[in-house]
């Protein structure tokens, strides 16, 4: 069974003075809450995950579950990103994650080292079997050089009962029907711009980048997609596009998404090297956009 569906938002990961803003962080969530969100993603890549001590993972991971529970929306998932280029790595900080608090798991592909489909099932297998968490794979090339096969998804799933969902950002929408008709994945996007195509032919939902920024409005689209709503998803497709093609496209994700919500006031748009602030032309450009696009 899939236990993601909707809305779940790849969280920032809000800085101050070089360490994480456990204020800030809190305030996002219960933002995220009070709009009706799905799912948190901690520690995934829009939370600069590259550049968090296992400690800081732990510390964000406590923190987001924490303010969860106090909010008392504890049907509210919290997935812990959890991938590495390593198996033993990922395994060992999937245990982590577990222990604080996380419900579910996002593994990313392994990345740089460029296993083969031999390789990927092995890993994804061998992380399965460790721990017992239900697991999204994240399956993203673009950033890992590797693309995890439908081939190998199946396999996967038919070795794995708790793989039970793919974040699917390959930019491949006919891939969404070659998952379902080779397996019971649920599948979620994994690039908002292509959640509500994705959605018409049988994703459940997307983790989304954007949904930091305007959470309301995105669970509205993916709710009334999952209700066969389609003019209403429609329309709230229309109004976030833009802004949603133009935070993967000002800069390197996340640092569009942690400069609006420093706009917003959510938190400082404080980054970790390599990633470093966006240029001033584009952030007029955004600042622009967003004072355009007012409240949704």
């Amino acid at each position: 069974m899939n236990p993601f569906k909707g809305t779940h938002t790849a969280l920032v990961t809000p800085f101050r003075n070089d360490q994480v803003d456990e204020a800030a962080l809190t305030r996002i969530v219960e933002h995220q809450l009070a709009e009706g969100v799905d799912g948190l993603v901690p520690c995934g890549t829009t939370g600069e995950s590259p550049t968090l001590a296992t400690n800081e993972y732990e510390q964000v991971v406590r923190c987001v579950v924490k303010a969860r529970d106090a909010s008392g929306r504890t049907g509210v998932t919290v997935m812990a990103g959890s991938g590495s280029n390593s198996t033993a790595k990922t395994i060992e900080l999937s245990k982590r994650m577990a222990d604080c608090g996380a419900e579910g798991l996002l593994v990313v592909a392994p990345y740089y080292n460029k296993p083969s489909q031999e390789g990927l099932f092995r890993h994804y297998e061998a992380v399965a079997k460790a721990v017992r968490l239900p697991i999204m794979l994240y399956n993203i090339p673009g950033r890992c050089g590797v693309e995890v096969s439908v081939e190998t998804l199946r396999r996967l799933r038919e070795a794995c009962d708790n793989l039970v969902a793919v974040k699917h950002a390959t930019g491949k929408v006919e891939q969404v029907s070659d998952l379902r008709a080779a397996c019971d994945v649920g599948v979620l996007s994994g690039d908002d711009p292509l959640t509500l195509p994705m959605m018409s032919i049988g994703a459940v939902g997307v983790v989304s980048v954007l949904s930091n920024l305007v959470p309301g409005a995105v669970s509205r689209m993916t709710n009334a997609a999952l209700k066969d709503d389609w003019k209403a998803a429609a329309g709230l497709h229309d109004k976030l596009y833009a802004l949603g093609r133009m935070l993967l496209s000002l800069d390197t994700n996340p640092v569009p998404i942690k400069t609006a919500m420093a706009i917003r006031g959510f938190c400082t748009d404080e980054l970790r090297l390599p990633m470093c602030p966006l240029s001033a032309e584009n952030r007029k450009s955004l600042e622009r956009l967003l004072a355009e696009m007012g409240d949704l």
